[in-house]
């Protein structure tokens, strides 16, 4: 799994959940994520399995945009994406998350090693208790405690793990905290991608700035649709665009 899958350079990804995302609805994202020239389309995270290989042939037959699988559960492993995160919730102490699941998966991934993207996936609590924490029966690490944040972060990376990823959970009060991002960035080499609360260009802005490479955006898009071209407006003012 190489390091490099996702290079450091600033990028937004469009996370779509199979069980909210109706044709219309992908077909409007889709055309907003080509206008805008979104990096990155993510699907999966749902609470239940709806066709995760159906959403990925209808995004094939709408965009060229590379498709990463960010699997909620065992059943929506596929593979039809381009890359694959292998998420580790080592903010979390539920041992079917952190290996268990993996153990199971593996002759699955064994002949899609090259789609690989191991990730520390990190839940921060930011204001509101999310599906994700509810679903994987974890605590996240409270946003008062940046300390315990960084540290898990850097066990991550010492243990191999190639991208970090700062979620606040779908649905969240506010996004992962500036200071957080900052100390994270500050103590890995890895990249780092952040999810989860984000609403403005000037909070997408604030996070690139802060040292996320990568912005995720999800249920924000879903009720306002241009949140997609400011994020993509802040990577562009970054890249110099």
């Amino acid at each position: 799994m190489a390091a490099n899958r996702f290079p450091g350079k600033k990028s937004v990804a469009l996370l779509l959940d199979p069980d909210k995302t109706g044709d219309k609805a992908l077909r409007s994202l889709i055309e907003k994520a080509v206008d805008y020239r979104a990096d990155y389309i993510m699907t999966g995270g749902s609470l239940t399995f709806n066709g995760i290989d159906s959403l990925i042939d209808k995004i094939r037959e709408l965009c060229t945009i590379p498709v990463v699988l960010f699997p909620g559960n065992l059943l929506q492993l596929t593979g039809k994406a381009d890359h694959i995160l292998l998420l580790s919730l080592i903010s979390g102490r539920n041992p079917e998350l952190l290996i268990g699941n993996h153990v199971i998966a593996a002759p699955f991934l064994s002949g899609l090693k090259d789609k690989l993207v191991s990730t520390g996936y990190i839940l921060v609590n930011c204001g509101t208790r999310t599906s994700v924490e509810y679903m994987s029966q974890t605590e996240p690490i409270p946003s008062d405690k940046p300390e315990i944040v960084v540290a898990t972060a850097m066990a991550g990376e010492m243990l191999g793990l190639s991208m970090i990823y700062l979620e606040a959970g779908s649905g969240a009060t506010h996004h992962v905290p500036l200071e957080i991002v900052k100390k994270v960035r500050k103590n890995i080499s890895v990249p780092l991608a952040v999810g989860g609360g984000i609403r403005s260009r000037k909070e997408a802005l604030g996070l690139f700035n802060a040292g996320a490479d990568m912005i995720i955006l999800g249920n924000g898009c879903e009720n306002d649709p241009g949140l997609l071209a400011e994020a993509c407006l802040a990577r562009d003012l970054l890249r110099g665009v």
